[in-house]
């Protein structure tokens, strides 16, 4: 066993340890003198921050200046955008930027309008504003244009007018309501259903039904082609916008025999188109408003007469 030291050597004795006292709020820390000097000094910032917060809190948001946007560069656009010098300011500015950059012409990658080159000074000088929107303009309308003429547009010489037919009777239009095929069978009853698929886009069963009687008329085979030609890029080209509804059966053999073409070739497909209408736009037509105001002025004349 080892025995304590002893002697002079012998290491003095540790003092107890005794267990912390909380710190109590508000009482100067224990053996710091400069402690309620910083309490204090923490005290007055922290009140400089409320009373700033405070008065920021009252204060009104300050309201920054509008900056007025520079149009004078559109004005020479006006005339062509359909504006006249002061209308910009009725407008609204938003307005007038945007209907004048529809007729500005559009700028390259480097920012700048087309130049074009004095030969006279060998210098380039700007395009003036106006020359530069009357030349956009006449290519978008040139454009336009061409957009318009595809080889399956309808061309309206080619498609059925309305019929000339004196106006109907009541008894006509009250006939009309017993069946389909009287409808169909006078042209004032034909002219009127063909008023009412206008109103539901379907104007083309109609057209084309007429255009296949008007085929079956004729008799000279260079011109049986041509109708029947036009007949099937009006109404059978699946790129025609008045493309009719048929199915795979019926527009195939159409396609087979456009090599020879007769005045019965679009029957089938009539006759599909006849039933389309007859199921699907002839009861609308019956409880349309278009066919009860008929109906009521024709009984409103009888009653006068």
């Amino acid at each position: 066993r080892l025995l304590p030291p002893s002697g002079p050597w012998r290491a003095a004795a540790a003092p107890p340890r005794t267990r912390a006292t909380p710190h109590a709020p508000g009482s100067p820390l224990p053996g710091s003198p400069a402690a309620p000097t910083l309490l204090s000094l923490l005290s007055s910032t922290l009140s400089g921050l409320a009373r700033f917060f405070a008065l920021l809190l009252r204060r009104p948001a300050p309201e920054a200046p509008l900056r007025r946007r520079d149009f004078s560069a559109l004005i020479p656009a006006l005339p062509a955008a359909g504006f006249s010098p002061g209308h910009e300011e009725r407008s609204g500015r938003l307005l007038l930027l945007l209907r004048a950059a529809l007729v500005l012409p559009g700028r390259p990658p480097g920012g700048r309008l087309p130049r074009e080159v004095d030969a006279s000074a060998g210098q380039s000088s700007p395009i003036p504003v106006s020359t530069a929107v009357s030349s956009h303009l006449t290519v978008r309308n040139q454009e336009e244009q061409r957009l318009r003429r595809t080889s399956y547009e309808v061309r309206t010489e080619d498609l059925p007018t309305c019929e000339e037919s004196p106006g109907p009777t009541l008894e006509e239009a009250s006939a009309w309501a017993q069946s389909f095929d009287k409808l169909m069978l006078t042209p004032a009853g034909r002219n009127a259903f063909r008023e009412f698929l206008r109103t539901e886009f379907s104007e083309e069963n109609m057209l084309f039904w007429m255009a296949c009687e008007e085929l079956k008329k004729e008799v000279n085979k260079a011109m049986i082609e041509e109708k029947a030609r036009v007949i099937y890029e009006n109404y059978i080209s699946i790129l025609s916008p008045k493309e009719v509804s048929l199915d795979s059966r019926v527009r195939e053999a159409i396609n087979r025999s456009m090599a020879e073409p007769s005045q019965n070739i679009f029957d089938d497909a009539q006759l599909q188109i006849y039933t389309l209408m007859h199921r699907d736009s002839y009861p609308r037509f019956m409880n349309s408003a278009l066919y009860k105001d008929l109906l009521r002025s024709l009984s409103e004349k009888a009653v006068e007469a």
